[in-house]
């Protein structure tokens, strides 16, 4: 029997209300091993540029450390709530999603031809972050109220995909391209996870495809940054000082580590060759320091996360729940891939995060907070609590 508490005004109500289920204990151990392991390579792999940048190696992982255990009470509240509650936040969540990223786009630029970032002082955050929690709770909470109509009413199904577009296409305009592409595909799985016709999904990704092509066919159809980035990615001789730079470091890195690593903290990439290295190619040195074998266990908390985030979410009764909690394991999962496809040279480098690992402050929080919306569905589910 699973105790609520309500609040005593009605309209906080309906936004928090609190249950005492048991959460899952073997997906938050999932989440503390990648939290832990994310901040110790955090630091290995950032204190070198953080004191030439800085001059205090502490800079990135102090600050981290900081947001992660923010980030920790964050999820244990969250964890708390009656994910039923999500519903209403769903409706809010969408539309300050689409506030901000039109906001981006009119702010003064964070970084010199990127409209990734609001700044606001102390601390600065990518739009892009909340709208993905954003399309995984709209997404799931149209599906569930519209579900019989889903299937058969084609101006819904287009006005769900024009959803999707709209989003995909503001994150694109602020010159994140990867970025663009996992809103693209995170809105499809949403949709798919939904009951969305499937003609429709086979529809989608065949756009979606073509459009792929056509960009490695064409890449100076992109602007001049996202263009040369795929030319670079096509041509391996392409300017090994300017736009192959950051990969073929990436790769120098990776390949130096073999199989067991140089050991924690004896990365020599880290020194100035991979740039930043506490970002985008984090995974990169983890590879140079830990190997393989550190990599591919890294690899396998990730594919974990993944599996137990499905269980909950199969495991749940409500479609509501099950939908937010596969979608958001699939949203690490999604970004996890597309990182070590960029580090790998395996797709152009065009810019995306390694969930838990890469440094930002305000993404891990966000990431904390949806860790604890799947810990708040795992508690009225039937999946055993081990």
């Amino acid at each position: 029997m699973i105790k609520q508490f309500k609040p005593k005004h009605r309209l906080i109500s309906m936004f928090v209300k609190f249950n005492e289920g048991n959460l899952d204990v073997t997906f938050l151990l999932i989440v503390l091993a990648l939290l832990t392991t994310g901040l110790i390579m955090l630091f290995s792999a950032g204190y070198s540029y953080a004191y030439y940048k800085y001059h205090d190696s502490t800079h990135f992982i102090a600050r981290q450390a900081l947001f992660a255990f923010i980030g920790i009470l964050v999820m244990l509240f969250i964890s708390r709530i009656d994910f039923n509650c999500f519903r209403t936040w769903a409706t809010v969540g969408i539309v300050i999603s689409l506030i901000l990223l039109l906001a981006v786009l009119v702010l003064p630029e964070y970084k010199p031809g990127f409209k990734r970032w609001i700044d606001l002082g102390p601390i600065t955050f990518q739009p892009s972050e909340i709208a993905k929690i954003g399309i995984v709770l709209f997404f799931a909470w149209a599906c569930e109220k519209w579900q019989q109509r889903l299937k058969h009413d084609w101006k819904l199904q287009v006005a769900f995909i024009a959803v999707a577009g709209l989003f995909s296409l503001l994150v694109f305009v602020e010159n994140h391209l990867s970025g663009a592409i996992l809103m693209a595909l995170l809105s499809v799985i949403m949709l798919f996870i939904g009951g969305l016709n499937r003609w429709w999904f086979i529809v989608l990704v065949v756009v979606m495809v073509l459009g792929v092509v056509v960009l490695l066919a064409k890449p100076d159809l992109l602007k001049d940054y996202m263009g040369e980035r795929i030319t670079a990615w096509l041509d391996k001789d392409y300017d090994p000082t300017g736009a192959r730079w950051q990969t073929n470091q990436s790769l120098n890195a990776i390949g130096s580590g073999g199989l067991l690593g140089q050991g924690l903290g004896e990365s020599k990439q880290k020194h100035m060759y991979v740039s930043e290295p506490q970002n985008d190619f984090i995974f990169a040195i983890v590879c140079e320091e830990l190997g393989f074998v550190g990599a591919a266990v890294i690899l396998i908390l990730f594919a974990l996360l993944v599996w137990r985030g499905f269980v909950i979410g199969m495991s749940c009764r409500s479609r509501f729940g099950a939908a937010v909690a596969m979608g958001i394991v699939f949203q690490v999962g999604l970004q996890t891939v597309l990182n070590i496809f960029v580090v790998t040279d395996t797709m152009p480098n065009t810019g995306i995060s390694l969930p838990f690992f890469s440094y930002g402050g305000t993404s891990l929080l966000m990431l904390l907070a949806e860790m604890g919306m799947v810990l708040s569905i795992s508690r009225p589910s039937d999946v055993a609590k081990k």
